[in-house]
């Protein structure tokens, strides 16, 4: 049963960005106990947590190694990240509570992220 879960691309891609997740968040949150701003403890974090997801994406979800693809993961991020806003826009015209959105649009967006990192980064046949 854990070896098929394991073997599954999608599931290891929702686990992986579990992980990627509970790292990006930490390293913000180690950055605000050390007194840095918010703004800039979110930029770092993200430039740290792209970094780290590339490579826990690549190598866990993808068998990738290549290094060259961090461009193309970098664009996918920033594609799903308007996706993301816009939906958040979109839905703040029906709903008002900005987390309840967030959470309908999670498991869609992790899709979405997982089909353009398969296609366009890592360039697996669907």
């Amino acid at each position: 049963m854990i070896r098929k879960l394991y073997n599954n691309e999608l599931i290891r891609f929702l686990f992986v960005g579990g992980l990627n997740t509970a790292f990006g968040y930490s390293i913000f949150a180690l950055f605000i106990f050390v007194g840095l701003h918010y703004s800039l403890a979110s930029l770092f974090s993200t430039i740290i947590g792209i970094l780290f997801n590339f490579k826990s994406t690549g190598i866990l979800v993808f068998n990738s190694k290549k290094n060259s693809l961090i461009y193309k993961f970098i664009a996918v991020y920033g594609i799903v990240y308007l996706i993301n806003v816009s939906l958040l826009k979109i839905l703040s015209l029906f709903i008002t509570n900005v987390y309840f959105s967030g959470a309908i649009i999670l498991l869609p967006l992790a899709v979405l992220s997982y089909i353009l990192n398969k296609k366009f980064v890592f360039k697996v046949d669907l």
